[in-house]
């Protein structure tokens, strides 16, 4: 399970998503997500679902590798959908005892549990085709107007970038320290859910001292070498948008476009009773 995250990792490929701007992946992962949540009918998630397979398809990055971070919120998304099932109030379909499932109840759960899954995977695309550094580099290019009111652009980004830099290696760690475990007797497949939350707990106090450990590293590296934030320092290679950029973007507008025209289609007929 903990091989299984995704988010945070890179994957290396020669596809025209991997060339891309990191500024114009940083901005379509934002615009898609929020088009999730703002755009909410069957033929607007219809539209997302064929934007975000062609991006895959794009990406060359393969399925079955993506899709093995969903398996890490399989917990989290069955209780979404259970608590959407049973407490939305509506017209009842199914009862069971004192609980009953309603249609509403039905349509609410499914649109919640589309909207984590392709969340996550379009979280997962950025980071597999864009590298730490880019990453940094884009998030604090995307930021610079804040610097006006003193905002520390760098820092953040540098401190974001690092986060996902940390994620593969906590997870490897993690896997690490519950192998060893595992060889001195430890059980963590067997028993309830509670069991194995609580054969967790272990693992928690040996992580913490590693993570801050490599956290200390990491600023004494730092500091031996001089750094001082970003204030005065060059970029080696300096983000320039292309003609594949501009293209993105385009792409990216029809996407909006096509969005808000399915569903105030699907406003229209609602309306109509059609």
């Amino acid at each position: 399970m903990i091989r299984e995250i995704t988010i945070g990792q890179y994957y290396p490929a020669d596809s025209v998503l991997h060339k891309l701007d990191p500024r114009v992946k940083l901005a379509a992962t934002l615009i898609f997500i929020i088009s999730l949540f703002v755009f909410r009918s069957p033929e607007a998630y219809m539209a997302a679902t064929v934007f975000l397979g062609a991006v895959i398809y794009i990406s060359k990055v393969p399925l079955k590798f993506m899709m093995r971070g969903l398996k890490s919120i399989i917990l989290l998304l069955m209780i979404t959908v259970v608590f959407n099932l049973f407490l939305t109030p509506g017209t009842a379909v199914i009862r069971i005892w004192r609980l009953q499932i309603t249609k509403e109840g039905i349509v609410t759960a499914v649109s919640m549990a589309v909207r984590l899954i392709y969340l996550i995977v379009g979280a997962s695309v950025m980071t597999l085709t864009t590298t730490p550094n880019d990453l940094t580099d884009g998030l604090e290019k995307a930021l610079t107007p804040l610097k006006k009111i003193r905002v520390p652009v760098h820092e953040i980004s540098m401190m974001m970038s690092i986060a996902l830099r940390f994620i593969p290696i906590l997870l490897e760690e993690t896997d690490k320290i519950m192998k060893a475990q595992m060889a001195r007797g430890a059980d963590f497949e067997t028993g309830g859910l509670i069991k194995k939350a609580k054969s967790m707990i272990p693992l928690l106090v040996p992580l913490f001292i590693s993570a801050f450990r490599r956290a200390n590293d990491l600023a004494m590296a730092m500091e031996a070498r001089g750094y001082h934030g970003g204030e005065g320092r060059t970029k080696m290679k300096p983000l320039v948008y292309k003609k594949r950029d501009y293209t993105a973007y385009l792409c990216l507008l029809a996407y909006l476009i096509l969005m808000f025209l399915v569903n105030r289609l699907h406003l229209v007929t609602g309306l109509l009773g059609i």
